[in-house]
């Protein structure tokens, strides 16, 4: 599982014009795009969430375990992408939807039981992302 985490101080999604999530942190909060791979099961999906809650990468090297920072979590099966060759990515090493969207929304389930306040996109979409990155500080997080 990889977790693509971007520290934010707004940040929505929409699905055909239509709301889907929004986070309003005050001062920030996290997105989380989340790409899912064949070996990965919910104890990663668990870990993962684990970490990125803890993780002290906001203000005065605190987490969003310390501010209660709400979280959006977006299905990124991109983040398999093999570019190693030609010019068309190969997409194998991402998971099926059948696979990676229980433990997309294991990871949401997660974090929610870690006590955050999370908002997704929809698995499947074709989503628009709009987010106002703060510092820039973007981390990849890797199960």
């Amino acid at each position: 599982m990889r977790v693509l985490v971007q520290r934010v101080t707004a940040a929505q999604v929409t699905v055909d014009g239509e709301l889907v999530g929004r986070i309003e942190p005050d001062p920030q909060g996290l997105v989380a795009l989340v790409g899912v791979t064949h070996r990965d099961t919910e104890a990663t999906a668990r870990a993962l969430a684990d970490k990125l809650w803890r993780l002290r990468i906001l203000d005065g090297e605190r987490s969003a375990a310390d501010l209660n920072a709400p979280v959006l979590v977006v299905s990124q099966f991109t983040l398999y992408a093999d570019t190693a060759k030609g010019r068309r990515p190969s997409w194998s090493a991402a998971a099926p939807g059948p696979i990676a969207e229980p433990l997309v929304d294991a990871f949401a389930a997660a974090l929610r039981a870690l006590g955050a306040t999370v908002a997704t996109g929809r698995f499947g979409a074709h989503m628009h992302i709009e987010l106002t990155n703060d510092g820039p500080v973007t981390l990849l997080l890797e199960a």
